[in-house]
């Protein structure tokens, strides 16, 4: 029997307590932590709510019908989120991605998004605002998103055979409408669309070729994630990982592929293109090829903790900052501090202690999102 958790929140939603010095430095563009990683991105998820139950995200047997979310005055609201993103931005980030749960199911996600779109780097430079959704909303929203601002969308579709579908949502859910969904914002003006397969070997792999003819020649980037273990409840097994180097000779047999640069140092997608030069498909390999290396993400979860890593198990309290009057400029000084302590990198350590490692309690998430 899989034992419940819930997301990790120390002492009932209180992270650790980030420190302030003494004496306030003025904010540094470019911090970097133990490993020299520079601070670039910022995830942030709105809402640890879902209309899905995934089974490697939120399994039905852990979130069910009895599952405690969130109360709404435990969230970040928007002012919130938006004075944070604005502070990490004076630290060097230049791109911030809404998740969630499902952001979409955010009341009024479309007023954060033309909050943060009006934010602009020391630069003076706009954002590079982007969203993960699992889409079944997304035809309602993709204007609104499109019109506030947003810049790019990721929809995470996990095959395109119903049954194959279904299995992995588990809530019955129909491909149609995702896809559906993605028409939406592509007929709205969204450029540069990306999709999101988790493979889990034995459940959908099968439709890994049938991804690739679908959205080849589409404009399109379909991207393979191989399962990982997230959290505390998905009941990885290493046996179900299948990795990318095997996604990608499964499609290169059919399509040929040729490998492509990084569109950006960091990127954590290893990208090829189809030699036709129809497209190109992108591989995200946490598993078995780590990229911590390069690591240059923060994450905020649905309540204000700071995560410095996917697989963490403690956060930082900024709910409480932002709620105790403290300064921008003593927020700022916190932030620092953690970041330049930073020195995360679980997939590197994971390797011969696998099973080990995967048998403590890590944060769930959808609490602060993929």
């Amino acid at each position: 029997m899989m034992q419940k958790v819930i997301p990790i929140r120390i002492d009932e939603g209180m992270g650790l307590t980030p420190s302030i010095p003494d004496v306030l430095s003025a904010a540094k563009g470019a911090i970097k932590d133990k490993r020299a990683r520079p601070l670039r991105d910022l995830r942030i998820s709105v809402t640890d709510r879902c209309n899905f139950r995934c089974t490697y995200c939120m399994p039905k047997e852990v979130f069910d019908k009895d599952h405690a979310y969130l109360a709404h005055d435990e969230l970040l609201s928007f002012e919130e989120i938006t004075r944070l993103a604005t502070i990490f931005t004076s630290l060097g980030v230049e791109k911030i991605r809404l998740t969630g749960g499902e952001p979409l199911l955010r009341k009024n996600l479309e007023i954060l998004v033309q909050m943060l779109a009006d934010i602009r780097t020391p630069a003076g430079k706009p954002l590079d605002l982007t969203l993960t959704t699992n889409g079944s909303i997304l035809r309602k929203k993709a204007a609104a998103l499109k019109a506030a601002g947003l810049n790019r969308i990721t929809v995470s579709l996990d095959g395109l055979q119903d049954d194959i579908f279904k299995q992995m949502n588990d809530v019955d859910f129909p491909v149609t409408d995702v896809l559906d969904g993605i028409s939406a914002a592509q007929e709205v003006g969204f450029s540069n669309l990306k999709v999101n397969m988790v493979v889990k070997k034995g459940t959908n792999d099968q439709e890994i070729v049938a991804m690739a003819k679908h959205f080849k020649g589409s404009g399109i980037t379909l991207r393979f994630i191989e399962f990982m273990d997230v959290g505390s409840s998905n009941g990885w097994n290493m046996t179900e990982v299948l990795p990318s180097k095997e996604v990608l000779a499964k499609i290169h047999a059919v399509f040929p592929l040729e490998a492509i640069e990084a569109s950006y140092p960091g990127e954590v997608a290893q990208r090829w293109r189809y030699v036709d030069g129809s497209g190109e498909v992108g591989v995200i390999s946490s598993v078995t090829q780590t990229f911590c290396h390069e690591c240059t993400r923060a994450r905020i979860s649905t309540d204000g903790q700071l995560y410095l890593c996917l697989f963490a198990n403690t956060g930082f309290d900024f709910k409480t900052l932002l709620r105790s009057g403290k300064t921008d400029l003593e927020i700022t000084n916190a932030i620092m501090g953690v970041w330049s302590n930073r020195d995360d990198h679980y997939s590197e350590i994971r390797g011969a202690n696998t099973l080990e490692s995967s048998s403590s309690r890590k944060v769930e998430m959808s609490y602060i999102g993929g």
